[in-house]
Parts: C-alpha cells; structure tokens; sequence
C-alpha cells in the first residue's frame, strides 16, 4: 500500500489494533486491511520481586498501555500526518496466566502475581492429582487454590478472577470475558464444549464449599469466548478516555476475545492447524504444538488450546533471554571500560554469530539461566549460574554458545516428552521472539533441541501484539463461517515468505552431549537456591 492509501485506511478505520503487554515490553502493532503492520509503539517496562513476589503494580500497568498507545499515535502522527480517531478492530494480549482477584467493585484484592511466581507448588500438586489433569504453578487456578491453603483473608471479598489480559479488556469494555486459550491458562478446557471443564469445575467447587468459602468458580471466572466471537464487546466512553486521556479516541469500536502471548503467537505464525506447531522465545520460552488428541498427564507439559479451542501441549519454561541479555551487557560495559561504547543492536548479533564458532557441546562450560523458578525441571526458585570444568576450552565463542543452549535447554527437555514419549507428529515448527532476532543462529540451536527444521517468517519480529491484531481483523473481516486456521492461511499467509534452518549433524550431537551434562548437574543448581539466599 501506498503512504496516502495507509492515510485514508487510517482514517476510515479500515486498521485492526494489537496491544500486547509482554513482560519486558508492552507493544502495539497496527495492521491495514491486506494484514501488513503499518504502524508500532511501545513500552518498556520490568516485572520487580518484593516481597518474595514478581509482580507489576496497577499504576505501572495504567501508565505502561497508556504510554504505549501514545507512542502508536505518535508513529501513525510521524509517517502519515494524521492522529487516529479510530480503528476497524482492536484486541488486547498479555503475558499468560498469573492471579488477579477483585471484589464485586472491581477493587484489586492482593498484588498482580505473575507466571513468574512459582510458589503454588501444594496447590499444583493436590490438584493435579484431583483433576487427572496436570496444572501447571502460574495456572490462576493454582494461585486460588495456593490462596484458599493459605487461608488468605482476600478470598472472602472475592468477586471476580482474571488474568492481566482479562482485566486490560474489562477496563476497556466492561466486558468480563476471555479467548479460550488464555482462559485455558486459568482453568481446563473442554475443547468438545468450547467451555471450562464441567467435571473439573465440580471437583474444585466442593473443595471451595469444603472449605468454608461461599463462592463458586463459575461466578468468578471470566465468561470463555472463542476467536471471533462479537460478545468481545467495545470500546466504551471510559475505556477510550482510559487509554487515550488526550480525548482523541472515540468509543464504539469492536473488541476481538482477549488472549494471552500463547495464542497470538499461534497467530502470528500461522500455528493454528493440528500438527503445527510454534516457539516464543523472549523473556520465557515456550513451544505450542496443536496435537490432534488430550495425551497422557505429564508434569512437564501443560494442555492449552488454541483461540479457535484445538487442544494444545505447551511446554512452558519461566527463563530464557534474560541471563543472556545480563552478560551482554556485562560486555557491553567492559566495552565502554576500555572506551568503545557499543550499539546493542549490533553488539547481540555479533556475539550471536561469533558463538557459532564455538564448539558444538559448549566446549565443557555449563550455565542455568533460572533467573526464577522452573516448572519443568521442579525448582521453585532460581539462580543463575555459570560452571566449567578446569580444562574446559574457555573462549568467548564458547561462552556464548553455552548461554545460547542454556536458554534452549529446559525446552529440549520438555520436547523430548512429547517427540520421544507421546510420539507428537510435528509438520511445521516457527519460531518467533527476540531469541531469533540474529539470523540463522536461534533457530539452528532450537532445532539442534526439537530435531526438526525451525521456521521464521518475515513478520516474526512483530510477534504477539502483530498476533492480536490478526486475531482482532479476524473478528471483522472473516466471512461467515471461516474458520480462524483458513483465515489465516488463506487471507493473511498465503504468500508469505519464511526462512528455514535445520541443524547440522554436529549440532545436534553437541546439544545431546550439553543436554546431558545439563541434566545430571540440575542437583548442584537446586543446591545453589538452598544456599544462596534471595
């Protein structure tokens, strides 16, 4: 499209608007009618740990969309000489899962308590064995069920339980509703009925009722919607005058279903078929593979869906770039000690392509990434950690070969359950996320874990908030009865152009050697979170 058919798309509001609130940045992407972004803005922002806690505050969560979507007007203001007044569609995303209660009013109960926490492991534990059914610690059912153990005094005003996107969506609509995959991250899903599980819900409210509580869940749960859904709702006087206090913004406009960074990157990669599959890698990392039946109960892979409600096996892991992201700049920092200050954006790839000089094993260095706890591996905290043999060959390349690994490596063991084990068929894997910025490199270590070629498309850096808005289009522009998965394919990547790396023989066998090593020390990085105190 041409600058002045971007202008006059804009403001006839033929855009769809995907706002994401990740957990190191909050992002909007803005799409014209042929799913092209057209415009961006963003936000960065870091979770904080008080009170043995990760958390957001509210005030950081107002200020942070409000900000982001300032900037988005300030880049449409920059490129195109007009300031939006509305858009075709508009869906909001956020980090999946974590526990926010509040009272008939709406009035927040505790602290946000993100995926992050992992310090719901009694109630994850009795409750899969109750439901059959493996609930993972940053479930929100496993927050409220930890809650009721504890016997917090919050729980006897609980009126309502959301997620952050749940709530972002509630300020916006006054619709108290959620997609299916993000409230397949609160409770089980029953992907027959596009509804919680019936059975499930049963077990747990006669514990609640046990207990002494007088609620029930289905009262406090957000109503499940699937993708495309019109009950989304729209934008209301108050949710615009929220999100763009300049006045700017008018109500009316129609709401997608909210999801979670799970689901939109399944959008944004076109993952949204049975045997297809995806994996985010920022913050956290995690593989979503849409598998064509509920397998066997494993601790290390959680069922989800996808937006459409297709089950899916997650394999979740709390830690990823950011152990990376502290050395880099630890470099970066030695860099300017000897007077060259670096460009960050150059610095990364560099060290990235510079690691795959390296040897293929890490050359006898090792390092935990768990900057937090780890479900997956059963750590309820973390510390990262970096070790090597005393003849290991101790370069650079191998240094960041290692961390590259590492941050793959709780993944590779969660993989391994559904390829070797559960015998998944996986046609397609995409990778998306900061991990895969550097060419080539990411997705060459990813496969070396999976044992498939990964993947990258084109609009892979725009990632979930690129995700929302294709969700939020969808929600305007599908033709009557389309499902999502041919919408996708056929209107938004028909023709779109990816890159594929499959990993040579030599890195698959020195991920195997590393993933080894990894596993038998797992004990001496538990023992680092009993002796080294927070």
């Amino acid at each position: 499209m041409t600058t002045a058919e971007i202008k006059a798309a804009i403001e006839a509001g033929e855009t769809a608007l995907g706002i994401e609130l990740g957990s190191t940045r909050i992002k909007a992407s803005l799409i014209a009618k042929d799913h092209t972004p057209i415009a961006s803005g963003d936000f960065t922002w870091e979770n904080r740990f008080e009170n043995n806690i990760w958390t957001y505050h509210t005030d950081e969560i107002h200020n942070g969309i409000q900000t982001c979507y300032k900037s988005l007007v300030a880049d449409i203001e920059s490129k195109y000489g007009i300031t939006p007044t509305s858009y075709g569609a508009i869906g909001v995303s956020a980090m999946m899962h974590g526990y926010l209660p509040f009272d008939a009013d709406w009035k927040q109960l505790t602290e946000f308590r993100t995926w992050r926490n992992t310090i719901t492991g009694e109630a994850a534990e009795k409750l899969t064995e109750k439901l059959g059914f493996n609930i993972p610690q940053r479930w929100s059912i496993a927050h409220l069920y930890q809650a009721m153990l504890n016997k917090e005094e919050h729980l006897t005003k609980l009126a309502h339980l959301t997620t952050l996107a749940g709530y972002i969506h509630f300020k916006l609509t006054g619709v108290n509703a959620l997609g299916i995959g993000e409230a397949s991250g609160m409770f089980p899903i029953d992907s027959a009925a596009l509804n919680y599980d019936q059975r499930m819900i049963d077990i747990v409210d006669k514990d609640i009722a046990d207990m002494g509580y007088s609620f029930k869940l289905k009262d406090v749960l957000p109503t499940v919607l699937v993708a495309g859904d019109s009950a989304a709702g729209s934008l209301t006087e108050d949710g615009a005058a929220f999100l763009d206090p300049s006045g700017n913004l008018k109500a009316g406009i129609p709401f997608a279903p909210a999801e979670g960074d799970a689901g939109t990157g399944m959008a944004a990669t076109n993952s949204v078929k049975a045997r297809t599959g995806n994996v985010s890698a920022g913050t956290s990392d995690f593989a979503m593979i849409v598998v064509e039946k509920q397998l066997n109960v494993h601790r290390e892979i959680d069922m989800v869906t996808t937006p459409a409600g297709l089950p899916v096996a997650m394999v979740h892991c709390n830690n990823c770039t950011s152990d990376i992201n502290a050395w880099v700049n630890l470099l970066a920092e030695f860099a300017e000690l000897i007077g060259d200050r670096p460009d960050m954006g150059e610095l990364y790839p560099r060290l990235f392509n510079h690691a795959m000089t390296g040897d293929a094993d890490g050359g006898g260095l090792l390092s935990y990434n768990y900057l937090s706890g780890e479900g997956v591996t059963d750590l309820d905290a973390g510390r990262p950690m970096f070790v090597r043999t005393p003849d290991a060959k101790f370069t650079l390349a191998n240094f960041m070969r290692t961390h590259i690994m590492s941050a793959m490596a709780t993944l590779g063991i969660g993989l391994e359950i559904l390829t070797a084990e559960e015998k998944v068929p996986i046609d397609t894997i995409y990778g998306h996320g900061g991990f895969f910025k550097t060419p080539g490199v990411g997705q060459r270590i990813l496969s070396a874990a999976c044992g498939a070629p990964i993947s990258v498309m084109e609009t892979a850096g725009e990632g979930g908030p690129y995700g929302m808005a294709l969700l939020a289009a969808y929600t305007v522009w599908k033709d009557d009865g389309e499902a999502l998965e041919d919408y996708l394919s056929d209107k938004v990547f028909a023709g779109a152009k990816s890159s594929s790396e499959s990993a040579t023989d030599e890195d698959v066998k020195g991920f195997k050697s590393f993933l080894s090593t990894y596993k038998d020390a797992l004990p001496v990085e538990r023992r680092a979170t009993e002796c080294i105190k927070a």
